[in-house]
């Protein structure tokens, strides 16, 4: 991952790349002591993680992430605690007080790697191989048939003989058995995770503690369905 540094002190700057440094997986492209200099740095080179302190001059931390319109992932570190609130409120991937440790820098980068390892894999599972973006299902629903297209599926829940289909804050509720529906979904796009649950590739924003993050939803990882999922993510880790 290439990253920025971003802090008014000189030693702040310095603690992170040497915290980096440790980090096999982050490159540190370049210490910037004001958010204007990391501007024009991220209009040159593809910048994937900051290290943005909140309080600058000029400009402060928050408001330099609202400024920007796609913004990088984000690690904010302050030395006011009280800040963190507002930092994830942007959708900070984590929140850093000052002075820094180790253990803490090393959980903070490693939950930024596992967004942007899966971030790249919603990319490529974007790309279908060819095959149409319209793919349909048609489900029983209401008393009627309903036409759900593949691209538009979150997950599956099953409930006993019913399942619930996700695309929307509303599911479709239909009489059906997840094995069977589970043989009509491609495997390129749809990993079943747990016994009730059946998730796509192209929705997953996150996983914590063997739960996906799809939204603000939290979904399960059964422990029979953890290996195979896990070994399919890893395969597109960089």
């Amino acid at each position: 991952m290439k990253c920025l540094a971003i802090d008014d002190e000189p030693l702040a700057l310095d603690v992170i790349e040497d915290l980096a440094g440790k980090v096999s997986f982050l490159e540190l492209r370049a210490k910037c002591d004001n958010a204007m200099e990391a501007l024009n740095l991220m209009q040159k080179d593809t910048i994937d993680l900051i290290f943005l302190d909140i309080q600058m001059p000029d400009i402060s931390g928050i408001d330099f992430v609202k400024s920007l319109g796609k913004a990088p992932l984000v690690i904010f570190t302050t030395a006011f605690s009280e800040y963190a609130l507002n930092g994830f409120e942007l959708n900070a991937v984590d929140y850093l007080v000052k002075p820094i440790a180790f253990e803490r820098f090393l959980k903070a980068v490693n939950k930024a790697y596992e967004i942007y390892s899966l971030n790249e894999y919603k990319q490529k599972a974007s790309i279908f191989s060819g095959k149409p973006v319209d793919e349909f299902i048609l489900v029983n629903a209401d008393y009627s048939s309903i036409k759900i297209n593949l691209n538009e599926i979150q997950y599956i829940e099953g409930l006993k003989d019913y399942l619930k289909i996700y695309t929307g804050p509303k599911p479709i509720l239909t009489l059906s058995t997840m094995k069977r529906l589970e043989n009509k979904l491609p495997t390129d796009r749809f990993i079943r995770v747990h016994k009730s649950y059946i998730v796509a590739l192209a929705f997953i924003d996150g996983i914590e503690k063997n739960k996906i993050i799809i939204g603000t939803n939290r979904i399960p990882i059964g422990e029979t369905y953890k290996n195979n999922f896990y070994s399919h993510i890893n395969g597109f880790r960089l």
